[in-house]
C-alpha cells in the first residue's frame, strides 16, 4: 500500500516520495489514520475501505473549497487514490496543538465569523459528502426550511427507522417535522459556507498559534448550525463566542434554532453508534416542540 501511495505523493508534488511504513495515529473512530515520512517530509494519510475513495475525494474538495477563502486555516489535500483495496487520502501534516489560549479563541471566533460572510447562491453544494460515514444530500435549493427537512432531518429520521428505532421517537419527530416552519418565521439565512461538522475534535492550532479546523462536511447553509455544533460537546470558550458576534451578530432567534440543528448530529450519531443517542434526540425533540406552545 505505501509503495503505491508514494507514487501517488510523487506524482502530485512534482517531488520523489518513498514511504516505507506508516505510524498510525489516534483520534478518529471512521478511518484508520497515519503520520508518513519519506525521509524530509511529513504527510498524514487517512484510510478506509476502497468504497470509501467519494467520501475522501469529497472531504479534500471541501478543504480546498474553504482554503480558497483564505479566511481560516486548514490541512492542504496532497492527493486521494486506491491503493491494494484502500481508499486513502494523503493530507499536509500539520504539527497541532490543541489550546485554549484567549488570543488564540478569539482569533478562531473572527476567521469563522469571515468564513461564514463567503457565501453562495443556493443552498447545498455541487456534490453530497458525509457527516462522519453517513450519506449528505447536498443537492441545491432556494429554501432553506425544504434544504433542513429534506436533506438532513428527513434522511436521518428515516435511517433511524431502518435501524428499528421506532417508538416515541419517530411519534415526537412526525409532529415537529410538520411545524418546522415556526422556527423560521421572518427568518431567511444567506447560504454561508460551512464547515458543516465543526465540534472541537474537529479544531486545534497549528504550532506557529494559527487555528486550523479539519475534517469538513461543508456545504452552504445556515451558519447557525455551525455554531450550534460548536456548543453541542462544548470546547469552545466564550472569547471565541464574544469574538464571533463583534463580526456577525447572532439571530435572536439562534437560542431555540440551535437544538433543532444539533438535533441533526445527534440522530446521526445513534445512527451511527446508537446508545443512548436515543434518549437525548427524544428530549430535544420534547424541547423543540414545547418552545412551539
Amino acid at each position: 500500500m505505501w509503495h503505491d501511495i508514494s507514487k501517488e505523493i510523487s506524482a502530485a508534488t512534482g517531488e520523489a516520495c518513498l514511504v516505507q511504513a506508516g505510524r498510525p495515529v489516534g483520534g478518529g473512530c471512521i478511518n484508520s489514520a497515519y503520520l508518513v515520512e519519506d525521509g524530509a517530509r511529513r504527510f498524514f494519510v487517512k484510510t478506509n475501505r476502497a468504497s470509501s475513495l467519494a467520501m475522501f475525494e469529497a472531504e479534500a474538495e471541501g478543504l480546498r473549497e474553504i482554503s480558497a477563502t483564505r479566511t481560516i486555516r486548514v490541512p492542504a489535500p496532497i492527493c486521494t487514490g486506491i491503493a491494494l483495496d484502500s481508499a486513502f487520502l494523503v493530507l499536509e501534516f500539520l504539527d497541532l496543538q490543541h489550546t485554549r489560549e484567549k488570543g488564540r479563541e478569539e482569533l478562531l471566533g473572527r476567521q469563522l465569523a469571515d468564513m461564514h460572510r463567503v457565501t453562495g447562491a443556493r443552498y447545498g453544494w455541487h456534490r453530497d459528502n458525509t457527516i462522519g460515514s453517513t450519506l449528505q444530500s447536498n443537492a441545491p435549493t432556494d429554501n432553506w426550511l425544504e434544504f433542513w427537512r429534506d436533506r438532513r432531518l428527513g434522511p436521518q429520521l428515516a435511517l433511524a427507522a431502518s435501524n428499528g428505532h421506532n417508538g416515541t421517537l419517530l411519534r415526537q419527530a412526525e409532529h415537529l417535522m410538520v411545524r418546522l416552519d415556526g422556527f423560521f418565521t421572518g427568518y431567511i439565512p444567506q447560504p454561508s459556507l460551512l464547515h458543516g461538522d465543526l465540534w472541537s475534535g474537529n479544531r486545534a492550532c497549528s504550532h506557529r498559534g494559527e487555528p486550523v479546523i479539519f475534517d469538513p462536511a461543508v456545504y452552504y447553509g445556515d451558519r447557525e448550525t455551525d455554531l450550534a455544533m460548536t456548543e453541542l460537546f462544548g470546547g469552545f470558550s466564550t472569547a471565541f463566542y464574544a469574538a464571533y458576534r463583534e463580526v456577525l451578530p447572532v439571530d435572536p432567534g439562534y437560542r431555540v434554532r440551535k437544538t433543532l440543528y444539533n438535533l441533526y448530529h445527534v440522530l446521526n450519531h445513534l445512527n451511527l453508534f446508537g446508545g443512548g443517542y436515543s434518549g437525548q434526540a427524544e428530549r430535544m425533540i420534547e424541547k423543540l416542540l414545547s418552545e412551539m406552545g
